[in-house]
């Protein structure tokens, strides 16, 4: 069993901050101040960004002050703090060349996503075990799960997988691989997409939605720029979570 190790620790403004590895996945657990037990949420990072990038931080502060809750993010395999292997960097030149020459991203970034999601799903499920043995998390709280783009395409097969995550919030990457999870996820979904995003086409986000078994599911499309509608995403995401992991929810 891979044990927590916390390796630094901070605190301001009533969150508290600590890096840890599980394993080989480092992360980082942002806390209340306060030490009574509390629901947790997890998240996933985008494609080249990693457990420090702005969006993690930012969507963990407003889960931390707005909702006394705990929020905890790993390092994706060849992200942030983990080193590239030679089928990395040989998957990230491909989708470079795709780029620069106007070539459609899926064909590399679909295989790409699905080889990372098969290694991150058993590292976050062992991030999980090893967190809920804290005693201001505990084994029984409620557990949710946020991701867009990379995060979503490693968080759909998680979630589908793991009964103890109830309730998630998904959107912005290549849906082709991910119908199959779709349709093994019941609990409560946020979905949002990019109207008009020239990568992913919106009939295959919509069909995505469609394919979610959830009873409870919300679509959310937005126009404009990428960066501006996130920020809104992240407010919202954090009301969806204070309702469904909430101990007080009615």
């Amino acid at each position: 069993m891979n044990s927590l190790r916390f390796t630094a620790e901070s605190s301001s403004d009533g969150v508290r901050e600590r890096d840890f590895t599980v394993g080989d996945a480092p992360g980082v657990l942002w806390s209340p101040a306060s030490t009574g037990p509390a629901p947790l949420v997890l998240m996933g990072h985008g494609g080249g960004a990693d457990k420090r990038h702005r969006a993690m931080v930012g969507r963990a502060h407003l889960l931390v002050t707005r909702c006394g809750f705990h929020a905890a993010v790993i390092d994706a395999p060849g992200h942030g703090d983990r080193p590239r292997s030679a089928r990395d960097e040989q998957d990230i030149a491909e989708l470079r060349r795709a780029q620069r020459s106007g070539a459609p991203e899926a064909p590399v970034v679909v295989p790409y996503n699905v080889r990372l999601a098969e290694q991150a799903v058993p590292e976050y499920r062992a991030t999980l075990d090893a967190l809920q043995e804290l005693p201001e998390i505990g084994s029984g709280g409620p557990v949710g799960y946020v991701g867009l783009g990379l995060g979503m395409a490693i968080g759909m097969p998680l979630v589908a997988a793991e009964p103890r995550i109830t309730a998630a919030v998904f959107g912005m990457t290549w849906p082709d691989a991910l119908f199959e999870a779709a349709k093994q996820i019941t609990v409560p979904v946020e979905f949002a997409m990019h109207w008009d995003s020239g990568r992913i086409p919106r009939e295959a986000s919509l069909a995505l939605f469609d394919a979610f078994a959830s009873a409870e599911k919300s679509l959310h499309a937005n126009a404009g720029e990428h960066v501006a509608w996130q920020l809104a995403e992240a407010d919202s995401a954090t009301r969806f979570f204070a309702r469904h992991l909430s101990p007080a929810r009615p």
